[in-house]
């Protein structure tokens, strides 16, 4: 009976259906969308003193910032006490995953189960704090050198300035701790990576504005070519992101039945990904663009501004280097840490017609090298994306809207892919069929 349901409606339709018929299931969802409400009610609780004017004029001509709002869910753009979003957190998870490998105690607790990564996230928490107070910090003096605050409030850390300052960073410190608490509610009692989720949510939320800005300065045949070329991206990002390179491995077991021993064999593969890194080497190479630019107007010096800037092409270029270049290192950090040789070779598994030891792991890290350059590449042509747009288009709105999407549609697609996996997997626990075949 369930089967001729099934038949007469869409698939994604049925599986939509199956998940709210679930009690456990339901209150997840329900759960994971509570929450992503609070996020949003809390991008909306500005710091004292923002001049709201000033602060929306800016957004509309800086397409560095309007990436930096991406990761923030668009608080960035009200000066919000959730300005930073969890940038903090994903930036000390980054300097987490880099000392793992080169700090003996970091790597030593790696290796010792859940109670070691337990310890080690509970570092990242304390390290998401001074990570909050700098960059906070730097980002109200940012904004005071653009004079986006209302006259008279000044930023500083000596007399007058030092007490609304102390309250406006500390309020920031304070959203970014509760956006990630949020986040971890919704990994533990919703559905999905929390953190991703709440970076989902912001990029969802600001992406009807921005189109409609795109809109109001761009013709309509090249607003057309604009959504053809998001649409092209998101196909294009589906298919890297769901692309691996299976290796065979085959794993040799003895029983002992009756006093004699038998062989047993059997295979399997380990999937590698075309793209293993995900968004962490973008995220590098914007922060590392935009660091010169931001410390050269604390300075009130425009040459680096404009010699760096999205309108020129020397950005775009060094762009396109520094995601391929971050790639290979992240990639291959991560792979270290796994160690994937030692771990087959103590689980008794080898790769047909490869030596156990140090021909697999010579094997394994040239194949992820050669799968590596088409991640690379994929990550930089999305990077360049606003480029590609503006000959397309024209103009500058198109080329914010492409900085903010190019990128966002990568976390999108991510998430929404990772959030249907944990799905299908709850539905087919129950003997539902869920979204995929």
């Amino acid at each position: 009976m369930r089967q001729a349901q099934t038949s007469q409606k869409p698939k994604l339709l049925q599986a939509m259906i199956d998940a709210f018929s679930l009690p456990d299931l339901r209150r997840k969802l329900l759960f994971t969308l509570a929450m992503l409400i609070v996020f949003r009610f809390v991008t909306h609780v500005p710091v004292p003193g923002v001049d709201s004017g000033a602060l929306r004029d800016l957004f509309e001509t800086n397409a560095l910032l309007g990436m930096l709002d991406l990761f923030s869910g668009g608080a960035m753009r009200y000066l919000s006490i959730a300005a930073m979003g969890v940038y903090p957190y994903i930036t000390a998870s980054i300097i987490m995953q880099l000392l793992v490998p080169v700090i003996p105690r970091l790597s030593a607790l790696s290796r010792e189960g859940e109670e070691g990564r337990r310890k080690i996230n509970q570092y990242t928490h304390w390290l998401m704090v001074p990570m909050a107070l700098l960059q906070g910090y730097g980002q109200l003096v940012y904004f005071q050198s653009q004079g986006v605050f209302q006259e008279g409030v000044k930023i500083g850390l000596t007399g007058d300035a030092l007490l609304p300052t102390a309250a406006m960073l500390f309020s920031l410190v304070a959203g970014t701790v509760f956006l990630v608490w949020l986040g971890e509610r919704i990994t533990e009692n919703g559905i999905g990576n929390g953190i991703s989720i709440i970076i989902f949510g912001g990029i969802v939320a600001g992406l009807p504005a921005n189109i409609w800005r795109s809109w109001e300065t761009a013709h309509f045949g090249g607003l057309l070519t604009l959504v053809g070329l998001l649409i092209a991206i998101a196909f294009f990002i589906v298919f890297v992101n769901e692309a691996v390179r299976r290796i065979p491995v085959q794993y040799s077991r003895s029983l002992f039945r009756g006093g004699k021993m038998y062989r047993q064999s059997g295979g399997t593969h380990i999937p590698i990904r075309v793209n293993s890194a995900g968004m962490i080497p973008l995220i590098f190479a914007y922060a590392i663009l935009m660091f010169p630019s931001v410390i050269a107007s604390y300075f009130g010096s425009t040459y680096i501004q404009e010699l760096l800037g999205v309108e020129g092409y020397l950005y775009w270029v060094i762009l396109f280097f520094l995601v391929i270049g971050f790639t290979f290192f992240y990639t291959m950090v991560i792979f270290q840490q796994q160690n994937l040789a030692e771990t087959l070779q103590k689980q008794g598994g080898f790769v047909p017609g490869i030596r156990p030891g140090r021909p697999t792991a010579e094997y394994l890290n040239k194949v992820i090298t050669h799968i590596t350059w088409g991640g690379a590449f994929f990550l930089a042509l999305v990077a360049v994306a606003p480029l590609l747009s503006r000959w397309l288009v024209g103009g500058a709105a198109s080329t914010n809207l492409m900085l903010i999407s190019a990128a966002g549609l990568l976390i999108v697609v991510g998430v929404v892919l990772d959030t249907m996996r944990q799905i299908e997997a709850q539905l087919l626990m129950r003997q539902y069929e869920g979204f995929i075949k």
